[in-house]
């Protein structure tokens, strides 16, 4: 199942049109969850009784017309609609363990107010156990292009296999971009470093990434980017001629602390396409779909 957080703002119209989208590709049913918050209408200066009630028509009505938008655009998909109790962010979250991703516009109103990049969209991608794509920037036309960043981590394992599926899927390239940078301490001149060799391990490190999903994936064409420089800035560029970017939830190594709050912090403000953000499950490995 996949679900999508929706209220009502045009980032969230856009959110549903790339998830039901995908759960075509993917083969799996749509669910539409709109979160009511009551917690701000139940302290005594919002004494009116009315206000729950008001709520929940306005989520109804959101629900029923993205409802529409998605069997408008993709009518043979399954799908549902869900009214949630709580904040957006743990409402959806709550749905992890259900879901086979969840889908969010990168900023919206309403009952997902303040779901802009630094609220319900880090929390999202930051907790949930399975992967999550923030919508933004989605292009006018398919570029036939996915971009993951590899490095050596789980995450980026978790994060590696997700990409070769959507790649799969949708019949595109895989752009693999691993970005990397010397320590502060290589610009010493007491230090000499070979940067021939570190070339090398640079590469050995995509390569040994890539080489087991090649073999379960050889439909798909990988194009591998290994270039010196800061991952953001790399993957950012990379997505201009993207339809999706993958990155890992957090990882060491190759690509620094992918920590929401560095490097996939960064991809989901400035890249110009949809960024799934991809975690491994507590205790267990990434696994192939079946």
């Amino acid at each position: 199942m996949i679900v999508v957080g929706v209220d009502g703002s045009q980032p969230a119209r856009a959110a549903v049109e790339w998830a039901v989208d995908d759960a075509l590709r993917m083969r799996e049913p749509l669910r539409i969850v709109h979160a009511v918050d009551r917690s701000p209408y139940q302290i005594a200066k919002f004494p009116a009784a009315d206000w729950p009630d008001a709520l929940v028509r306005a989520g109804e009505q959101i629900l029923a017309e993205a409802l529409a938008v998605a069997r408008d655009r993709q009518p043979t998909v399954d799908v549902t609609t869900e009214l949630g109790n709580g904040t957006a962010a743990v409402v959806l979250t709550g749905l992890d363990e259900q879901a086979t991703e969840i889908v969010i516009g990168s900023r919206g109103h309403g009952g997902f107010a303040g779901a802009l990049l630094g609220s319900v969209s880090d929390h999202v991608a930051g907790r949930a156990r399975c992967p999550v794509v923030v919508v933004r920037g989605a292009p006018d036309q398919v570029r036939g292009q996915v971009v993951v960043g590899v490095d050596d981590t789980p995450e980026g394992e978790a994060a590696l296999r997700h990409a070769f599926e959507q790649a799969a899927m949708r019949g595109a390239t895989l752009r693999a971009v691993h970005a990397w940078q010397l320590p502060v301490h290589a610009f010493a001149p007491e230090l000499a470093y070979d940067m021939d060799d570190v070339r090398t391990t640079q590469y050995q490190i995509i390569r040994s990434a890539l080489e087991r999903f090649e073999k379960e994936y050889p439909q798909v064409t990988v194009v591998e980017d290994v270039r010196s420089g800061h991952p953001v800035e790399a993957l950012t560029e990379a997505s201009a001629e993207a339809d999706l970017v993958v990155v890992g939830s957090h990882g060491r190594g190759a690509l620094g602390a992918v920590l929401l709050g560095s490097v996939s912090r960064g991809v989901l403000h400035h890249a110009h396409c949809p960024v799934a953000v991809v975690r491994t499950r507590p205790g267990n490995p990434p696994q192939p779909r079946t």
